[in-house]
């Protein structure tokens, strides 16, 4: 094959690895148990391009993550409303959103409520981009109470539930 053959194909596999880079809808949560606080901190860690994608499409094509708090704070109460924890009783607990912020290639939203006295487990919801995309995949660890967890939201996967040691 000749330089320019080379060059080509060498190109279109860039070019395919690339637009699939951009295709990989996913975000990592952390649900931290502070002992300090005595609160569950939430946060939740969205990719910059994939927000941007997100806010033209739910709040319309004005929409501006990275320029517009407005913008940050309206996505913001979308993944409040998106994400739910329940407790042992399968009562859902009242999150409370403590901010959005933009550092880098991430944008991070924070939610915290109370810690409930009683906890031998904990089911969660976590919907945020879902509805958008079915590819979507919302990952989560579970940290500060027992063992670190993990929980996957993939597919048609709605609510997980996850026991505590004592």
């Amino acid at each position: 094959m000749n330089k320019v053959v080379i060059w080509a194909l060498g190109t279109l596999l860039l070019a395919a690895f690339s637009i699939s880079a951009h295709q990989q809808k996913t975000s990592f949560s952390t649900v931290l148990f502070n002992p300090r606080t005595e609160n569950i901190e939430i946060m939740h860690r969205f990719r910059v391009h994939d927000a941007e994608h997100a806010v033209k499409e739910i709040f319309g094509k004005d929409a501006d993550i990275l320029d517009s708090t407005e913008t940050q704070e309206q996505f913001g109460d979308y993944v409040n409303k998106r994400f739910s924890l329940y407790d042992s009783s399968e009562q859902l607990l009242p999150l409370k959103m403590v901010g959005v912020e933009i550092d880098g290639k991430f944008l991070w939203v924070y939610q915290e409520t109370t810690q409930p006295t009683k906890m031998e487990n904990m089911s969660i919801r976590h919907n945020a981009l879902r509805d958008l995309w079915p590819k979507q995949v919302n990952t989560i660890n579970i940290e500060g109470k027992g063992k670190l967890q993990t929980l996957t939201f993939a597919d048609s996967v709605e609510l997980l539930t996850l026991s505590f040691d004592h």
